[in-house]
């Protein structure tokens, strides 16, 4: 079913996101009683023992706020420039695979919804409409995510389509070319699209809107951009395809040649390393986003907070450093800015919005960062992001009973 032919959201639709989805947290527990457990877990869970999964959010609690209420802020702006896309808040939504296993339609009505927001979405290279379909919706500020495939030829193909469909910026992901064990999906059973034993049939009665929504298309479900002309174009079929295809010999030879191939903005997706930073800066990279991929692929990486003010030194304000993975709070956006992040991406608490309202939950979710963002920046006593500074904060080595 297309997106056009999804009803707005309806009044009942409206107030329940008003009165339950208060924040991020709230959210997650409305995806978990609204989806199978084994889809769920494909969202939620990480590498392994989930140690940098959950290392992601807590380690945000290091950091704790200084503010200075009698500097006066009564109006507070958000907005910034980057890479050549005018956007009304530092979070954009980031690049997430198989986002259509949580909504019928969820690239396009994720984009949308970005857009209407006044920020930027990257699409995912497993998206499951094509690339060429998302930059349909008009939507101008769109990212396009690439890898280091084996075969190269395709990551310039993949590159090529990018520019021809007018992407504003191409994100280089560096950390998935062995893929992760995700402990939860192996003892689920996790397969693409989704088989359901027994028990998860008899459970589905309380999963009954997902079903409905879904139920005509699971059968159809497959990998977009990945599709090739008279070869089979099951889901099935391309992921185990797909698992092959990344090359874990890639090499910065293999990022210099997507430069020259790439005439606009380059971001490198997965940098931890200061010394991988620098790097970045000396071959032309026009960004970097600090990533561990969310805790889903080596378990007991270093935290992306952990890791951002190394990253901020190596770069020394050369290039924009962004960041994922473990934001879920206004809050924490606010601290990644003032410890040098230009802007954050949100992947999971997107996924969760999406799975509980579709295109205007996306559209919620995207407005209660605004709203702490806002709240925050106004009870901190600053008017801009450009006062977000590491005088905002005060480091914390461990947290405290509250108050």
């Amino acid at each position: 079913m297309s997106p056009s032919n999804h009803p707005p959201a309806g009044p009942v639709l409206a107030d329940r996101l008003r009165r339950e989805a208060i924040s991020v947290p709230a959210l997650r527990l409305m995806a978990r009683r609204a989806l199978p457990r084994a889809v769920f877990d494909f969202s939620d869970g990480g590498a392994e023992d989930e140690y940098t999964l959950r290392r992601n959010e807590a380690a945000f609690g290091r950091y704790a706020f200084l503010p200075r209420p009698l500097d006066g802020a009564p109006v507070r702006d958000q907005s910034l420039r980057l890479f050549g896309m005018d956007l009304s808040m530092p979070v954009m939504i980031g690049p997430t695979g198989l986002a259509g296993l949580f909504w019928p339609g969820a690239e396009t009505l994720a984009v949308r919804a970005a857009n209407n927001a006044g920020t930027a979405y990257c699409a995912s290279h497993g998206s499951v409409c094509t690339l060429e379909d998302i930059a349909a919706t008009g939507a101008p500020n769109r990212l396009m995510q690439v890898f280091v495939y084996r075969d190269r030829g395709f990551t310039r193909e993949l590159t090529e389509r990018a520019a021809q469909a007018g992407y504003k910026a191409l994100v280089l992901t560096l950390d998935n070319q062995l893929h992760g064990k995700r402990d939860r999906d192996l003892r689920n059973g996790f397969t693409i699209p989704p088989r359901f034993g027994l028990a998860d049939t008899l459970a589905m009665a309380t999963k009954l809107p997902w079903l409905l929504r879904m139920g005509r298309e699971l059968p159809t479900l497959t990998f977009g951009n990945y599709r090739r002309e008279g070869q089979p174009s099951d889901i099935r079929t391309l992921a185990a395809r797909m698992h092959d295809m990344f090359d874990p010999a890639m090499t910065w030879a293999d990022v210099d040649e997507l430069r020259r191939v790439w005439k606009g903005p380059l971001i490198l997706k997965g940098v931890l390393h200061p010394a991988e930073a620098a790097e970045a800066v000396a071959r032309g990279m026009d960004g970097v986003i600090v990533s561990n991929h969310g805790g889903r692929q080596l378990d007991h990486a270093v935290s992306s907070i952990e890791a951002l003010p190394g990253v901020v030194h190596a770069v020394d304000g050369r290039i924009p450093v962004l960041l994922d993975g473990g934001v879920r709070r206004g809050t924490d956006v606010v601290k990644a800015l003032a410890l040098g992040a230009t802007a954050c991406f949100i992947a999971r608490p997107y996924l969760w919005a999406l799975s509980v309202g579709g295109e205007a939950g996306v559209a919620h979710v995207l407005e209660l960062f605004r709203d702490e963002i806002d709240r925050a920046m106004g009870l901190l006593g600053v008017t801009s992001l450009r006062q977000l500074t590491p005088e905002v904060l005060a480091p914390v080595p461990s947290l405290g009973a509250a108050a």
